[in-house]
């Protein structure tokens, strides 16, 4: 196994196409797809999967891509630093369900290291998505949280996927909405007061389980229900159809603007919010920082 192979490896699973990722190579389609069989041969399993259509990652080669991206990375900074002196960025990415306060925190990284030394990324995803990219190298840090519905669940596929949860902090489900909803100035609502307003959700494509979903209270029949795909359009149906979703309770109105506003939902269900990393991997000295400003949100819990 060579450095070069691992290189092509990472190339074709970016682009799900030989041909293109030998362009981009600058290499011949047949010589990328002998280095690639070899590849294969040398560890005994099947990256990819050929068809007329293209070429598909099997779920093993989505682990090996990982163990294959770290292992590239980590030549490249050894090789910027000690032989070609070139200036290689370091990498940091996170990926999380849709907190505010996890991607005001991102925000606050960025502000405290800057672009000189790293290249950022911020994923804020599907539950399913988030454990394949912290399994798979894509990110070192997961942020979701834990309930007594998802947790049996969501820990097995932790212990699967060789991932291990930190606890942040415990709270209670909050209703997130705009302030013009008629509800807004209330200090406690039940179900029963939302059922005529739409319940807001984030897609989980695939995954669409319960136990994916990223608000609690999941399987609670709601008279309307709105799936969507990203934040924005979540905050356009607050306002244009006074719809909801369920959240932590902890708001950053200097992202979201000062239109919406959380109320208590009485219940007695709690959320435990944490991240994943994957276990035995050391973290970055920037991912112990992103942790710390993450953990400071503890004092914002509004139980």
């Amino acid at each position: 196994m060579t450095l070069v192979q691992l290189k092509y490896a990472i190339t074709v699973a970016g682009e799900n196409s030989l041909n293109d990722a030998a362009k981009k190579l600058f290499i011949s389609q047949p010589s990328l797809s002998a280095a690639i069989h070899s590849l294969e041969e040398e560890i005994g399993i099947e990256l990819f999967i050929r068809s007329k259509t293209g070429i598909k990652i099997t779920p093993e080669g989505m682990e090996f891509i990982g163990y294959a991206r770290q292992v590239v990375e980590q030549y490249e900074l050894l090789d910027s630093k000690y032989i070609s002196k070139s200036d290689v960025k370091k990498k940091f990415s996170v990926s999380m369900q849709h907190y505010t306060f996890a991607v005001d925190t991102f925000v606050k990284l960025v502000e405290q290291f800057g672009f000189g030394e790293y290249e950022f990324e911020v994923n804020e995803t599907k539950t399913h998505e988030i454990l394949e990219n912290v399994k798979n190298y894509r990110s070192e840090i997961g942020v979701l949280y834990l309930n007594d519905f998802n947790q049996s669940i969501l820990t097995r596929l932790f212990d699967e996927y060789g991932l291990e949860f930190h606890d942040l902090f415990e709270c209670s489900i909050y209703v997130y909405m705009s302030k013009t909803n008629p509800l807004a100035a209330q200090k406690e609502v039940t179900l029963e007061d939302l059922a005529d307003y739409p319940c807001l959700a984030f897609q989980q494509g695939e995954h669409n389980s319960f136990y994916y979903a990223e608000e609690a209270l999941s399987t609670y029949k709601y008279k309307r229900l709105i799936r969507a795909n990203d934040r924005a359009t979540m905050l356009n149906l607050m306002v244009g159809l006074n719809g909801y979703t369920l959240c932590s309770g902890i708001i950053c109105e200097d992202l979201n603007g000062e239109n919406y506003c959380v109320v208590k939902l009485r219940s007695d269900e709690k959320m435990r919010i944490g991240y994943i990393t994957r276990k035995n991997s050391s973290i970055s000295d920037i991912g112990k920082r992103y942790i710390e400003e993450l953990s400071k949100y503890k004092d914002k819990v509004l139980d």
